[in-house]
């Protein structure tokens, strides 16, 4: 572990593989306390770069517990993007599968907001302690699985003493989106930085991810946005490429922030099921927005406009709640 402290302390990165060799042994836990602090910090000032996310996502994945399914799409992020915003994510995930598209969503309670996307599952009634081949069974019965971090990625625990004495995002916010415990092919990934775009397309290309957006809006978020452009990097077969959703272009018409702004996990499941229900406002655009974007990577759709569109009839019909009855009845 020292030889990677030195070349950090040099503001060296680290190759693929050398990121892999350093988690491995945060993951074994054979790291010192001061190591893993020093590990991380000094990752985090000098600037984390794609080889070191994808080593760290391989290692993860390699000794997480595996949920074997095939044609999901995860709409995990990486939050921290200080908004507090409603759950955007995942109402567009369960808004994807009451689309019939096959939903493997990875996510953990709240780390740097209110509310967590397990937490508003929980508020919704939806379980969220289930074993992979529950999981599975749910995936192929109602579209919806929802993989809790916590205990799906049982090497965390070595690190989490010190993740939360550095008390501040580290390496293992960006890693952890990216580290599907389904090893899901097609994703939906809200970055809270701009500059991550690129460097999470490059990850994800070394992962072999098939067909990724990743996102980031000019308003801050770390979702597709109702009220300002959002820059998005894709990932298609290899490729890279860049492209702008304009919510002008789209004839949105959102107007105010403060419909997106979020509460306790009660205030927020609320809100979901009033737009399930057909309630129509700005969350429910940006919502769809987001499903938009999970039809485009799970190739329903090549167009995105006419993504927004099939998604705004499918939530204004209130036939989401029907959907979201299915999955609290599990």
């Amino acid at each position: 572990m020292k030889n990677f402290i030195k070349k950090l302390e040099n503001r060296e990165d680290l190759s693929f593989d050398e990121s892999k060799n350093a988690f491995e042994i945060l993951m074994e836990g054979k790291a010192s306390e001061q190591e893993i602090y020093e590990f991380l910090t000094l990752l985090s000032s000098k600037g984390e770069v794609s080889d070191e996310i994808a080593g760290g996502v391989h290692i993860l994945r390699d000794k997480s517990k595996r949920v074997n399914i095939k044609n999901c799409v995860d709409t995990c992020g990486t939050g921290g993007d200080g908004k507090n915003t409603l759950n955007i994510s995942t109402a567009s995930a369960l808004l994807l599968a009451s689309m019939g598209v096959k939903v493997a969503k990875h996510g953990n309670k709240a780390v740097s907001s209110k509310c967590g996307s397990g937490d508003v599952l929980e508020a919704l009634n939806i379980k969220i302690n289930l074993e992979p081949t529950e999981i599975e069974e749910q995936i192929n019965k109602n579209n919806f699985g929802f993989m809790f971090a916590p205990n799906y990625h049982n090497a965390m625990k070595h690190v989490g003493p010190t993740r939360k004495k550095i008390g501040k995002r580290t390496i293992f916010n960006m890693i952890g989106p990216l580290s599907s415990p389904a090893l899901v092919e097609n994703q939906v990934v809200g970055v809270f930085d701009k500059k991550l775009l690129k460097i999470f397309a490059h990850a994800l290309k070394n992962l072999d991810i098939k067909f990724a957006w990743i996102v980031n809006s000019e308003d801050g978020l770390d979702e597709i946005s109702p009220y300002a452009k959002t820059n998005v990097v894709q990932l298609k077969n290899g490729r890279i490429s860049d492209l702008v959703i304009d919510p002008n272009e789209l004839n949105i018409k959102a107007d105010n922030f403060e419909n997106l702004l979020g509460d306790d996990a009660n205030f927020n499941a609320n809100k979901i099921i009033d737009i399930f229900k057909g309630e129509d406002n700005d969350f429910s655009k940006a919502v769809c927005l987001n499903t938009a974007a999970g039809l485009i990577v799970m190739n329903k759709h090549s167009n995105f406009k006419d993504s927004y569109a099939e998604a705004r009839k499918f939530i204004l019909s209130g036939n989401v709640y029907n959907h979201l009855k299915l999955l609290q009845n599990v």
